[in-house]
């Protein structure tokens, strides 16, 4: 074997697995082979080659999976926007927003220009509903994914905000008038899929609105009529502008990025008038029942000070709402008049705070008696006419809150009809000849008997006494027709007496056994002092005035019963029993009453016209 073949069997052995290295001699060249260089950077370009080709084979496909996803999610969310974009602000206010109340409201504030609640209820959106996402049965297998995902997206989304401007209420019937106006406190509310039938899915929710009612209050009225005898309530609502904003009022997320702009918003509103216990059946073409006939007076009491008079009184209003309502309100301020033209202001009251209660609600109501204008004495004389001869006034009720807006209720009269004069008689009476005329003398003594709630301080200054006298008692008969009560106004100068009033006219016919008037031809000054009061009464004052030498005149065809009871009391051994009938006016100064007449004392008044009847025992002298 030459050195060739040891050269190629060694050439043909280095390419056989791993042996052991050969040591490097004088003879091992400094440089390797370079195939063995060229072969090993051979293998990683080609691996490296096919590295490339998946890498781009995942990235399209990857890049094809996104595309195909964003472009199903952009579908389904044009899809869900396509919907909502579509909704009508009617059927979403009908049909998909729902609230339950009010269960609550209190009265913050109020002010001339409106009211300030806050409303609690219960709302929520069914947000499936109105898209049109919630669960149906008979959905195929894609409509259901189709649903799902838009169901989740809602609840993701969780509420929305929403922010209106003022809504205006109108008629249905004519959008011309205004009856309300109100501005509620940008409101959450919170989105609902698949609700279940009842009412437990709503949110509790407490909102401030600022109410204001039209000063129109015909117009309002009319409504009120209308819609009783339709038996419902037909109205439009109208918001120039609506903001929502996805999530809640005072945070700032992702969710605040849906957003929208509605304008011109209208729907009509229609609400049936439920049947309410103790008035007529709204519908039925009925009339709506009368403000005065749900107000009534229960109580009042006029007491004095030194500076004015005082007015406690109870009033018990009928309470239409429904018994799932709850409101308190703060005190409230109502101004009492006479319904002339103009008003004849007579008191100024206010109500404590007060809650809901049913069927009615009680109002505790205090003030005072206003100053009283010599143009208001005629008004005030036709008001105590008829309230001292037991028949009840009209009076008005009105609201500084509330301009425009009179409430027309009964001020009750006293039942029975009160006596104001009871006891009298004429104490240690005299009649004596003088010429042709017979003269008498007394005391006319009485008392002075308040109808009840009427607790007041006064003093009888003067008496004018307006007297038939009888042959015994007197016999059971109505009353005169000269019997009722007026309210004069003095004319006189400082320290003198009053004007008299005028005379009233002998009752005609006669009444059987009279046979004498007496009638002073001036004041008799008087003297009172308080007695104790009785139940069921007011304040009561004693009173005695002196009669001297008042002529005594026999009435027309009654000379006969004249001359019997002369011979009477002459022959007869214990005297004879006369009747007294009439009336009487009385001057009295009542203690805090503001009159602010020019001439006598500022707070006297005189009442004329009350009746009394009594008996006096008349013995020779």
């Amino acid at each position: 074997m030459n050195n060739n073949d040891e050269v190629e069997d060694h050439a043909a052995h280095v390419d056989k697995g791993k042996r052991r290295a050969v040591e490097p001699s004088e003879l091992t060249p400094l440089l390797g082979s370079s195939s063995a260089i060229i072969d090993e950077a051979i293998v990683p370009a080609d691996s490296h080659r096919n590295l490339r080709t998946t890498l781009t084979t995942v990235f399209l496909v990857s890049l094809s999976v996104c595309i195909v996803f964003f472009v199903v999610i952009a579908l389904l969310a044009w899809s869900y926007a396509s919907r909502a974009s579509n909704l009508k602000p009617d059927d979403v206010l009908n049909n998909d927003l729902v609230f339950a109340g009010p269960d609550r409201v209190d009265v913050l504030n109020v002010t001339k220009e409106g009211v300030w609640l806050n409303v609690q209820g219960r709302v929520g959106m069914d947000a499936g509903r109105a898209i049109n996402i919630n669960t149906d049965p008979d959905d195929g297998p894609f409509r259901d994914l189709w649903k799902a995902i838009g169901r989740w997206s809602v609840r993701t989304l969780d509420r929305v905000s929403v922010n209106m401007s003022t809504i205006n209420i109108t008629p249905e019937y004519d959008s011309s008038i205004a009856l309300v106006s109100l501005d509620i406190a940008p409101i959450e509310l919170p989105l609902s899929v698949d609700p279940p039938p009842d009412l437990s899915w709503l949110t509790p929710v407490s909102v401030p609105v600022y109410f204001r009612l039209t000063s129109n209050s015909t117009e309002v009225l009319q409504f009120l009529k209308e819609s009783w005898h339709v038996g419902k309530i037909a109205v439009r609502a109208d918001v120039s502008e609506a903001h929502i904003r996805g999530g809640s009022l005072n945070t700032t997320s992702w969710r605040s990025n849906f957003q929208t702009k509605l304008l011109d918003i209208r729907t009509a509103i229609h609400m049936k008038i439920p049947p309410i216990p103790g008035l007529p059946h709204p519908g039925k073409h009925l009339p709506l029942p009368s403000l005065s006939s749900l107000i009534t007076l229960k109580s009042f009491n006029i007491s004095s000070t030194p500076t004015q008079l005082n007015i406690d009184a109870t009033a018990s209003i009928f309470n239409p709402a429904p018994t799932s309502l709850s409101l308190s309100a703060p005190s409230l301020s109502f101004i009492v008049s006479l319904p002339t033209t103009p008003p004849t202001f007579l008191a100024s009251v206010s109500s404590a705070p007060f809650s809901l209660t049913y069927p009615n609600i009680t109002l505790s109501l205090s003030g005072h008696v206003l100053p009283l204008t010599q143009s208001a004495f005629p008004f005030l004389a036709e008001f105590l006419s008829r309230y001292l001869s037991g028949e009840p006034n009209e009076i008005s009720i009105s609201s500084p809150l509330l301009p425009g807006y009179d409430i027309s209720a009964e001020f009750p009269a006293p039942q029975p009809r009160p006596q104001i004069l009871r006891d009298v008689t004429i104490k240690d009476m005299k009649i004596r000849p003088t010429g042709t005329v017979f003269l008498a003398s007394g005391i006319v003594e009485g008392r002075v008997v308040l109808p009840k709630g009427m607790n007041i301080s006064l003093d009888v200054s003067y008496v004018l006494p307006d007297v038939l006298v009888f042959d015994g008692e007197v016999p059971p008969a109505p009353e005169p027709d000269y019997a009722t009560s007026r309210f004069v106004k003095h004319r006189g100068h400082h320290g003198s007496a009053p004007d008299l009033p005028e005379e009233p006219p002998l009752p005609d016919p006669l009444p059987d056994r009279a046979f004498a008037h007496i009638r002073p031809d001036e004041w008799l000054p008087a003297v009172s002092s308080p007695s104790e009061a009785e139940d069921g009464v007011g304040s009561v004052y004693a009173i005695s005035a002196r009669v001297v030498d008042v002529p005594l005149e026999v009435l027309p065809g009654r000379q006969k019963e004249f001359s019997n009871f002369v011979g009477k009391v002459i022959f007869g051994t214990d005297g004879a029993t006369a009747g007294i009938l009439g009336s009487a006016a009385v001057a009295v100064t009542v203690e805090g009453l503001p009159l602010n007449t020019p001439g006598r004392k500022t707070n006297e008044i005189v009442l004329s016209g009350l009746p009394f009847q009594g008996s006096v025992h008349i013995k020779k002298r």
